[in-house]
């Protein structure tokens, strides 16, 4: 089972990268992808409970190829933020929810950001986190490692491992995985010596593939993690590929 652990799908088209999750659908057919972890594509305007709704009516159209995700904004103000974890999880049954503090413009570590994340890791679920060199300062490596370590009993998704941005921090992600063994990696908009390296490091247990579309090309992503997996065996390639992502949002068999 293949499956592409960073999607981003919209409500509508509101610009040239926008996908809708049929878009997305036709991509991971072409692809031969089985299944997609979806979060929303922030709009310029940062209103995503229509997007998060979106996710929500995707998932419950295509439970069986998109594995939904829910987005919070501290920066929307506490109450909302706290109302949209609940509603996440009570109502839309997301599998888990995602902090960026890039696109959010917040430290994910901040202690007045700890209490949400607190009530999020409340329900069990996985927890993903942008972790890139784009707003390093927000979104380091190192502060992921401290949310880990406060919330040991949750798994936490470290998305593009330190890219989305030059120079990359891939080896500071790799040593906080290391320190962390509830942290698994999503190498996504990355390039592929840091994927290779995380591999070489941490094994084929700790990383999982994922094309950051539309951002990136689906197919032209795949492609890459197939040539970077060829002198692993079948079993290592299908956990990078798909059986790692299962195992963390317990889908395994499904």
């Amino acid at each position: 089972m293949i499956i592409d652990a960073d999607c981003h799908i919209s409500s509508r088209k509101f610009d040239a990268l926008a996908l809708t999750a049929a878009d997305l659908l036709r991509e991971l057919d072409r692809a031969a992808v089985d299944k997609a972890l979806v979060w929303l594509k922030p709009p310029y305007n940062k209103e995503i409970a229509a997007e998060n709704r979106a996710v929500y009516e995707a998932m419950r159209a295509h439970p069986d190829r998109l594995l939904g995700f829910g987005w919070v904004n501290p920066r929307l103000g506490a109450d909302v933020a706290r109302e949209t974890i609940a509603r996440c999880f009570e109502k839309y049954g997301f599998y888990g929810i995602k902090f960026n503090g890039a696109q959010d413009e917040y430290v994910i570590d901040d202690p007045a950001i700890l209490p949400l994340i607190e009530q999020a890791a409340a329900y069990g679920k996985p927890l993903a986190f942008h972790i890139g060199a784009d707003f390093y300062e927000n979104t380091h490596p190192y502060r992921l490692g401290r949310i880990a370590a406060r919330f040991p009993e949750i798994t936490s998704l470290m998305v593009h491992m330190g890219g989305a941005g030059t120079p990359a921090l891939d080896r500071a992600a790799v040593e906080v995985a290391r320190e962390r063994p509830n942290i698994t990696l999503i190498g996504s908009a990355i390039g592929e010596r840091a994927i290779l390296r995380a591999l070489n490091a941490l094994g084929p247990d700790r990383l999982c593939f994922g094309s950051d579309m539309p951002f990136g090309l689906l197919h032209v992503q795949l492609a890459m993690y197939r040539a970077l997996l060829r002198d692993h065996d079948a079993t290592a390639q299908a956990k990078v590929l798909g059986g790692n992502l299962a195992r963390v949002l317990g889908i395994e068999g499904s």
